[in-house]
């Protein structure tokens, strides 16, 4: 399956939709060793917005992952719907599309306290390294605390010059 993370990143930013980049592509750009299979964001989910993501993600045959069907994006939910959660399947790659992040709050929030990051060449806004570690500890996973365990030790390092 093809994961094409900065494919995800450039349909979402060029269609104006606002988000904030959490869960582990923010943990490795921020210098986590740990592999990742997904794309999670954080945004507003509301009706207008569902539908901008219907239509940028539209040619890339969205299906909703976590329903045993694959429902597709494009049909289900019907218009209208505001949602909390988005667990897709694209043809390039699983995006996770959250309203809020555990520990932390909602997509104002994570704004608030992003970090505008490059990858390459364009910019985003990333989840904050300290925000990052409170979210993965809060999730309680044991990857999530092991992903904590060395994004702890990656800010020490920095504050160490």
């Amino acid at each position: 399956m093809i994961q094409d993370f900065q494919g995800l990143l450039e349909r979402l930013t060029d269609g104006g939709l606002e988000f904030v980049v959490i869960g582990g592509y923010a943990a490795m750009t921020h210098g986590s060793s740990l592999v990742t299979r997904d794309l999670d964001v954080c945004a507003v989910l509301t009706p207008d917005n569902v539908e901008k993501i219907r239509r940028l993600l539209a040619d890339w045959n969205p299906k909703h992952r976590m329903t045993p069907q694959r429902l597709s994006f494009l049909d289900h939910p019907p218009s209208g719907v505001s949602l909390q959660n988005l667990h897709l399947q694209t043809d390039h790659g699983v995006i996770d599309i959250l309203s809020t992040v555990l520990g932390l709050g909602n997509f104002d929030r994570l704004a608030a306290h992003a970090e505008i990051l490059e990858v390459d060449g364009r910019t985003y806004r990333f989840i904050s390294l300290d925000d990052l570690i409170v979210a993965k500890e809060a999730v309680g996973r044991e990857k999530d605390l092991l992903a904590a365990k060395e994004l702890r030790a990656i800010a020490a390092k920095r504050a160490q010059g």
